[in-house]
């Protein structure tokens, strides 16, 4: 079968296609044909060796995908820590989900990274059912990236949880497109400094929650984003640095700062379970609706790669496997 190969760490020029020997599931596992293949910033990293628990190349690449689930015909979407850009998968039983009836494989294959982290994020932060208990002040969150493929699931998340959402982003038309989604404050990071525009959008009082995955400088910088009691949520390191945490800085406003790593909790059955509960009905009330920027085939696997490390994307890259 064809698949998309990480031959050595060097970034995206170390991405082949080529045969590779079709998978065979075991106990638990279910063989899926793939359609389409979501791209992620752990995509990325893998190929520069990044990635914590990757093997070493050569290896399939992919994390996520949407196909036919060979035993019974069934559209699916799941979520793997590797081999799902190739035209088969054997995937866990477990992180497979029916797709939506009126939802296109590409659809499906922007759906589990994306959404359940967001939903992750929001659990993580304490403001999932927060809806319920009508809480004396509207709860605010700083969404950075926000017009990637979490973080525009965050704002259509955000929107049905009656959140005050901020969100960075490189330029005016991203945040302008992001803002159709429900986002109240745009913040192009080019432009000005984030911790000062939050600053001066809240009247100096800050946020309750901020979702981080750029690295270096920026845990710092979010945690003076906080108000009193406010959680930074990190789960990622886009800019390549290693994240810098002046632990300092928690005290004065009793903040916290929180891991969230999908590869972890997958293996969360439970919790994973509560979160498709939750994301399912919200799908089939029709909430929720992957933001897809750009749709290549698994031969331009390089430009694909190339577009999200660059940050030319809006939304969800994705890859037609077959």
């Amino acid at each position: 079968m064809k698949a998309i190969v990480i031959s050595r760490l060097g970034g995206p020029d170390a991405l082949v296609l080529q045969d590779v020997p079709d998978p065979a599931p075991v106990a638990g596992q279910e063989l899926v044909r793939v359609h389409a293949g979501g791209l992620n910033f752990a995509d990325i990293m893998t190929t520069q060796g990044g990635y914590p628990g990757a093997p070493k190349p050569p290896l399939v690449a992919g994390r996520e995908f949407c196909g036919v689930q060979e035993s019974d015909g069934q559209r699916v979407m799941g979520y793997a820590q590797w081999a799902a850009f190739a035209e088969r998968i054997a995937a866990r039983a477990e992180l497979l989900w029916p797709v939506p009836e009126e939802w296109t494989e590409e659809e499906g294959a922007a759906f589990p990274v994306n959404y359940f982290t967001a939903y992750l994020a929001y659990w993580k932060a304490g403001l999932i059912g927060m809806e319920k208990s009508e809480p004396s002040t509207v709860p605010r969150v700083l969404i950075h990236a926000v017009a990637g493929g979490v973080g525009t699931a965050a704002v259509q998340i955000g929107k049905l949880l009656g959140i005050e959402m901020y969100g960075t982003s490189s330029s005016d038309d991203k945040l302008a497109r992001v803002k159709a989604l429900g986002l109240e404050h745009g913040i192009n990071y080019k432009q000005c400094d984030y911790e000062e525009a939050i600053k001066d959008l809240t009247h100096g009082e800050g946020v309750d929650a901020v979702f981080e995955m750029l690295g270096g400088e920026h845990p710092n910088k979010s945690v003076r984003c906080l108000r009193d009691f406010g959680r930074v949520i990190v789960y990622g390191s886009a800019t390549g640095q290693k994240s810098e945490l002046d632990t300092r800085l928690l005290y004065a406003k009793g903040a916290s700062v929180h891991g969230l790593w999908l590869t972890y909790l997958s293996l969360k059955q439970e919790l994973m379970r509560d979160a498709w509960k939750q994301l399912s009905m919200w799908i089939s009330q029709g909430h929720l609706h992957p933001v897809i920027g750009h749709v290549l085939p698994m031969e331009r696997a390089v430009e694909a790669y190339r577009l999200l490390s660059e940050g030319k994307n809006f939304g969800k890259v994705v890859l037609k496997i077959s």
